[in-house]
């Protein structure tokens, strides 16, 4: 068997579309368009750590790898400096314990260790797939701490079912309005998450404007006219296929997604944050969506307490390159 490697291109995103779901499909769907998006249109990706493996007897694509790094000159981004990303890394079944996998992340590690990452995260990239690598693919954890990376903990993707709440209402407080964010306010918006959250919740908002979002994906939360509290919601009109909503085709009525959310750090302690989620919910709800995922985070026993359940379950790794 003879299997060369190239470097990532889109003349391949049909094959790699088709391995994805023939491999890990059932569990995660993948579409065209959102391999598109966080694949090969996102500037992060680094070209000289991304591999295709072609089985050349064929020519058939038997396995990929896309590395990332933050290549942005933005403010925010600052505290990325020196991590990269592997977005992912998948071998074709029947291809397995050839060496496919190890060369593909050798040359993956190799390209970000050139590019000076100095620690090496699985997912958690900008336009991510994943926050760590999924419960179901326990080999797949073993794998990787073979080669050095090291389990730092878990993160969970939860689920809502609006049908079964007994009302889902706007919160009524005394002093503080929860509305959609208004396009006026948009530099009003982007103000409060440099204070209050630099870092990728502001970048993903810059980009969300960038793409030319309008604001209904954003519940705020107001006190005398000032922004103090945020909470983003998705659906299927959202100007992109946002993170809580890439897997809806496992749903069979449409996806709604809440999180990230945050509130001024001045206003903590008052019930805010669960009223905001409430609030997400409130307009979810009025746009007919009744089943809903927050993804990526770790306050299970925080979304619990509005009737969400985990869904889903990862383990998250690092590795420190030398």
């Amino acid at each position: 068997m003879d299997i060369q490697y190239i470097n990532l291109t889109e003349g391949r995103a049909e094959e790699i579309f088709f391995l994805w779901n023939k491999e890990i499909g059932d569990n995660f769907p993948m579409r065209k368009e959102l391999l598109r998006q966080n694949t090969f249109e996102d500037v992060t990706v680094l070209l000289e750590g991304s591999w295709i493996a072609i089985d050349t007897k064929n020519d058939r694509t038997v396995g990929f790898i896309v590395s990332k790094i933050w290549k942005e000159d933005m403010e925010c981004l600052k505290i990325q400096k020196g991590v990269g990303h592997i977005q992912v890394i998948l071998a074709d079944h029947d291809y397995r314990n050839k060496g496919i996998g190890s060369e593909l992340l050798k040359r993956a590690e190799k390209a970000l260790n050139e590019a000076a990452v100095k620690t090496v995260l699985l997912g958690q990239d900008p336009w991510h797939y994943f926050p760590g690598i999924p419960s179901e693919f326990e080999k797949t954890r073993e794998w990787f701490e073979r080669r050095g990376y090291v389990n730092y903990g878990e993160e969970y993707d939860m689920y809502c079912d609006l049908t079964k709440k007994n009302e889902v209402i706007l919160p009524d407080l005394l002093d503080v309005k929860f509305k959609l964010l208004d396009l006026a306010e948009k530099d009003k918006f982007l103000s409060f998450l440099k204070k209050n959250f630099p870092g990728r919740w502001e970048y993903e908002a810059i980009h969300y404007f960038k793409r030319g979002g309008e604001g209904r994906e954003f519940v705020v939360a107001e006190k005398n006219g000032e922004i103090i509290g945020f909470c983003r919601i998705n659906d299927i009109n959202s100007p992109f296929i946002a993170q809580n909503v890439y897997w809806a085709p496992l749903f069979n009525q449409e996806l709604g997604g809440i999180g990230p959310l945050g509130i001024d750090k001045k206003e903590r302690g008052k019930g805010l944050g669960l009223a905001i989620v409430q609030a997400g919910m409130y307009f979810l709800y009025n746009r007919g969506i009744r089943n809903v995922v927050i993804d990526w985070t770790e306050l299970v026993d925080f979304y619990s307490r509005l009737e969400c359940k985990i869904w889903k379950k990862y383990t998250v790794y690092k590795k420190e390159l030398k």
